[in-house]
């Protein structure tokens, strides 16, 4: 049974494995909170390309586009998804979440691409729930 207030909208939100990145359990737990917090959530698989996670986002019109990434990859990857997004005209109506490992170092270049918050090991799934409830954006 859902918590979620009746005059809430529901949060549509794709959490997505990009890459020969294998591990997914991280992005199967933070699905399930999503579910468990009211949001619609699709989850896109493994070993997903940059392109098929924007087609994905576009075409299920998603409110947050959270990445799973362990590979270390996400310099490269996180690039091309904002591009992405941008072609379609879907990016400023995107929150786009980053979980993973992702060095400190990393952090401020991928905020100022665009990408809306980082959570890395240990972040609280309420943290996260929290952070999606207000900062997604509006229809």
């Amino acid at each position: 049974m859902s918590t979620q207030d009746p005059e809430e909208r529901t949060v549509r939100c794709l959490v997505a494995k990009v890459g020969l990145d294998g591990h997914d359990r991280g992005a199967h737990v933070i699905a399930r909170a999503f579910r468990d917090a009211g949001f619609e959530v699709i989850y896109s698989g493994l070993h997903k390309s940059p392109d098929e996670i924007v087609q994905a986002a576009v075409q299920e019109d998603v409110d947050v586009l959270g990445i799973s990434i362990l590979s270390g990859a996400h310099n490269t990857l996180i690039p091309k998804i904002v591009d992405g997004l941008e072609q379609y005209d879907a990016f400023e109506d995107t929150l786009i979440l980053l979980g993973g490992i992702i060095p400190e170092e990393d952090r401020d270049g991928l905020e100022e691409m665009g990408v809306g918050g980082i959570f890395g090991p240990g972040a609280s799934m309420e943290e996260a729930i929290k952070f999606v409830r207000e900062n997604a954006p509006e229809r």
